[in-house]
Formats: structure tokens, C-alpha cells, sequence
């Protein structure tokens, strides 16, 4: 019996797409339900997972959603399994017995270095686990809360593109400042894979307009989110986007003055990138 079956890990909170702009928010690392025995399971409690939270990101979205924007919300903590990774993104050293009996076949550099679909490890705190995890433990954990998050936002990416004929996913984490002169806003398209150029380039004008300091693909090009949904060839773009956490948070990790702020600044990313994508699919009809 695999850990997790008596308190097993929430799946997502799901707020469907009611507006007017063919946009859905993605918000993966939010998640702050922490089940007592993932806290029994860690060598140091929850003050070494709480760092790997995007915190509060879900609260900023408030006023997208209050605009009918959809969205997609991890509830179950990054600890517990990372929905930004892909399946196969395991530290092997994390599996007990053979690495070959869980689902990874090409771990990434990021799994081997502790941040893969279950992270194993971190710079400030070391091995967060007090031992591994079998094969149908992590499979618990893809079942619970993985799958249903990524299916989530499949499916509402479906009813977006029913809708309107095409689709934006804005995938929204939080980052710690950058090195002095970094940029407070990034946003990653895998260099062109998950969305078409003009959509960052969009993106970029929208933060610049609204007094925010931006970047592209670096240091963050986008992960598994924007990397398995974006499609631009079938009119799906994906972006995502990295907000610098000390533009909303307070030195307390508390909502700080500017938090209102960047919560405008989501609204306005999903309005005008919405309505940017309605203009150039009415500009090809009319042509």
C-alpha cells in the first residue's frame, strides 16, 4: 500500500473559462496542502519544502479570474510531486531499489540535481527525505494529483480552442530576485517551441507599459507545462511567465504594498494577449 492512500494528495482547484478572451492561466506551484505524513516523511519538517512553493501566485490571479479568465490550480505542494516536470524527470537515486522500476528512462540534469518530478533535494537544506520512494508511491502521487492537473488543463485549453478556435496558456511561477540589473518579469517560450514570437514580444510591451522590467527565455525558458501544451501550429501558444517574488512580497513573505500591482499585471498580460490573438485571427479572416 503506497503512502497517500489514507490521505491521498488534492488535485486541482479548477476555475473554468467564462470570458471573452481565449485565455486559461496555469498555476502549478502554488500548492500548500501539505498531507501530515508527507511533513513525517521529510528529514527537516515543512520549513525545508516551503521554499520550493511559488508563494501565493494563485492569490495574484485573483483579478484575471474576476475578468473570467480560466485557470488551472495545483493544490498539492511541489514537495509532494512537481506538476512542471515531465513523468520521466526522476532522480534516480530517489527510487528505492533499481531506478529502472519507476517511470523514468533519461533522467534530466535538473531530476539528478534534486529538482525533478519529486523534489529530492535542495541547496539550503540538502536531502529533504528520510529515505526514498518506491515505484508505487510515486506512482500515488502522479495519479493523485499529476495527471489530473495536466488533464485539467488539456481540457480546458479544448474548451478555450472550441470556443474561439485558438488558445493562450499563461504558466505563472514566482522566482527569487535576480543578480543586480535582472529583470523583475520572464517569460519563457522554449526559444520559440511553446508559443509564436510576437506572443513574448507582446507579453514584454504589456510589462514595460506597466512599469516592470522584462526579459525572454533568460535565465527561464519554460518547463514541462508550457513544453507539453503549446502547440502554435495548431494555434496553442503557451508562455510562461516568472514573476520576481520581492515584487509582491514583503520581507516577511507577506503580501506587500505593490502586490495589488502585479495581480493588474496577470489581468492585463491575459486581457491584452487575448485580445492581441483575436485581432490577428480576425486581420487572417479578413485577408
Amino acid at each position: 500500500m503506497g503512502i497517500g492512500v489514507h490521505q491521498p494528495l488534492p488535485g486541482p482547484v479548477v476555475h473554468p473559462p467564462r470570458g471573452d478572451v481565449p485565455v486559461l492561466l496555469s498555476i502549478p506551484h502554488a500548492g500548500r496542502d501539505y498531507p501530515d505524513w508527507l511533513i513525517e516523511m521529510s528529514r527537516s519538517g515543512r520549513k525545508s519544502l516551503y521554499p520550493l512553493e511559488d508563494p501565493l501566485v494563485d492569490r495574484l490571479a485573483w483579478r484575471a479570474l474576476a475578468r473570467g479568465v480560466g485557470a488551472v490550480i495545483a493544490q498539492s505542494p511541489r514537495a509532494a510531486v512537481d506538476c512542471n516536470r515531465a513523468e520521466d524527470e526522476v532522480d534516480p537515486t530517489l527510487i528505492s531499489g533499481s531506478a529502472s522500476t519507476g517511470p523514468a528512462s533519461r533522467p534530466s540534469a535538473r531530476a539528478r540535481g534534486g529538482l525533478g518530478i519529486v523534489p529530492s533535494r535542495t541547496a539550503l537544506h540538502g536531502h529533504l527525505w528520510r529515505r526514498g520512494l518506491t515505484a508505487a508511491e510515486l506512482e500515488d502521487r502522479l495519479v493523485q494529483a499529476h495527471r489530473p492537473f495536466h488533464r485539467a488543463v488539456a481540457s480546458n485549453l479544448e474548451v478555450v480552442t472550441q470556443g474561439f478556435g485558438y488558445a493562450m496558456l499563461l504558466d505563472c511561477h514566482s522566482m527569487p530576485p535576480l543578480p543586480a540589473g535582472g529583470a523583475e518579469i520572464v517569460f519563457g517560450d522554449r526559444y520559440g517551441r511553446s508559443a509564436a514570437p510576437w506572443v513574448a514580444a507582446e507579453a514584454c510591451s504589456v510589462a514595460a507599459e506597466l512599469g516592470f522590467d522584462c526579459a525572454i527565455n533568460e535565465p527561464f525558458a519554460g518547463g514541462h507545462v508550457v513544453e507539453h501544451h503549446g502547440a502554435p501550429h495548431l494555434g496553442i501558444h503557451a508562455l510562461q511567465v516568472e514573476i520576481d517574488r520581492a515584487c509582491y512580497l514583503g520581507r516577511d513573505g507577506q503580501p506587500s504594498a505593490k502586490f495589488d500591482e502585479v495581480s493588474r499585471l496577470l489581468e492585463q498580460l491575459a486581457i491584452r494577449l487575448g485580445s492581441a490573438l483575436l485581432a490577428r485571427d480576425f486581420r487572417t479572416a479578413a485577408e
